[in-house]
């Protein structure tokens, strides 16, 4: 899980972003969480909709016609062509039109329907229960990239800084090397060599920050910002996370296996409306209306305005019951088939958790590794120094070689990256396992300002 803060993290200005401030921007901001926002919304409608059911419906009518009243006896097959007619057979084929009008209301509910509506209403339900769930999903796994994100754009920043104090070493190195075959004191190839590693320290400077511009393009868009308003703070990213920085979360926590679990609830929520779907449906009726007509039983006709409006009235009141008795088959095969999917979604399920177990091991095992790398390098850290400063004494003595200085520079430049990216993988590796477990927060918290 994460904790969203309240405070408005858009206009930094040249402060920066903590790792903390950029997730909850990124989450407050991009797409595709608000994307999964309104599927909840959406769910959340069809909820009402569902429940619509229980209300009577009422339909009401009213007409207007003008038409020959010509009836023939004998049966006629439904048919939306053919309009009937009713009243008696004339024995008359004229064309002679009389007004006709009608006017009514019809009014039906189901009293009782064997807990079928209230089942599609929880089908709904868990339906929207599985939209947030997906939010919640989508969120987390927003949060961890960007997060993610934010350390290779520190780690790009740190190994730019690295290639900076190698340069200005290096240009040291040019110097001196440059007063002594000034002097004569040393070939002219040993300053073409320390130009050369020179040119060197440049070029890995120049790809470190190719890399700073990459990563701030992808935290950029993570961000929804342009890639030149990126700023990133370190905070205390450039030190050891303490060991209780990660989290004890039970895997099933994790908003994956939470997402998967509403799916199985939705699945079964859909099976247990398919059970009640077989039997009678059951309606009470009342209808109430009124009919007009310039024709009369005997065959005679009414002239001018007679049948435009409603003169003979009616009312009923009824209870009708209807058994689809032959959909048994059908809703068996669906009802089967709705069986099969909860039974892949719960497989589904188990797979979820064995995947992100794995995860935990994976990330466990890199963080152990990690710890032991990060308490090594500062040991590398301070032997290059150590070796740099007894390679470059012996050079201006005249006992060594520049081929040893230089060596001895990038030895000492390496090592500062390692150093500085051991911590950091460090983090990273919390990170992984926390975002395993599924909270991702105490790491946040932490690598604060």
């Amino acid at each position: 899980m994460i904790t969203l803060c309240a405070t408005n993290v858009f206009a930094q200005g040249s402060t920066g972003l903590s790792l903390e401030e950029a997730v909850t921007q990124a989450v407050q901001r991009y797409p595709s969480v608000r994307v999964s926002q309104e599927q909840v919304s959406a769910a959340a409608a069809a909820i009402q909709l569902a429940r619509t059911a229980y209300l009577p419906r009422v339909d009401a009518i009213a007409g207007l016609n003008r038409a020959t009243r010509n009836n023939s006896f004998g049966l006629l097959l439904p048919s939306q062509v053919i309009a009937p007619i009713s009243g008696p057979v004339l024995g008359t084929n004229d064309l002679t039109s009389v007004w006709g009008s009608t006017v009514g209301v019809l009014a039906s509910w189901e009293p009782f329907d064997f807990g079928l509506r209230r089942a599609n209403v929880a089908v709904a339900e868990a339906t929207r229960a599985h939209a947030q769930t997906t939010v919640a999903r989508t969120q987390f796994e927003l949060a961890t990239l960007t997060a993610d994100a934010f350390l290779t754009l520190i780690a790009a920043q740190e190994t730019v800084r690295a290639g900076l104090a190698a340069i200005e070493r290096a240009d040291v190195l040019v110097r001196t090397v440059d007063a002594l075959v000034r002097a004569e004191l040393r070939p002219g190839a040993e300053l073409s060599r320390s130009r050369a590693e020179q040119a060197a320290a440049r070029t890995q400077l120049v790809r470190a920050e190719q890399a700073v511009a990459e990563a701030k393009v992808t935290l950029g868009q993570l961000l929804g910002i342009d890639q030149n308003q990126v700023s990133a703070l370190p905070g205390r990213l450039l030190d050891l996370p303490s060991e209780n920085a990660g989290t004890a979360a039970e895997v099933a926590n994790n908003p994956i296996a939470r997402e998967q679990v509403a799916v199985v609830d939705e699945a079964q929520a859909r099976l247990r409306a398919l059970e009640r779907s077989y039997a009678p449906r059951f309606a009470l009726q009342g209808t109430v209306y009124a009919r007009g007509t310039g024709a009369l039983s005997n065959g005679t006709t009414l002239g001018g305005a007679n049948g435009l409006g409603p003169n003979v009235q009616n009312w009923a009141i009824g209870f009708t019951a209807t058994f689809p008795i032959f959909d048994l088959p059908s809703i068996r095969a669906r009802e089967a088939a709705q069986s099969a999917t909860i039974r892949a979604e719960k497989n589904r399920y188990d797979l979820v958790l064995t995947e992100l177990n794995g995860r935990i091991n994976a990330a466990k095992a890199s963080l152990e590794g990690a710890k032991r790398v990060a308490q090594n390098t500062p040991v590398e850290v301070q032997s290059a120094r150590a070796a740099l400063q007894q390679a470059s004494a012996r050079y201006e003595s005249g006992l060594g070689s520049v081929v040893e200085a230089a060596d001895a520079q990038r030895l000492l430049a390496q090592a500062e990256i390692d150093d500085a990216l051991a911590r950091l993988t460090v983090w990273r590796a919390q990170l992984a396992v926390a975002a395993a477990q599924g909270d991702i927060t105490p790491v946040l918290r932490q690598a604060g300002r």
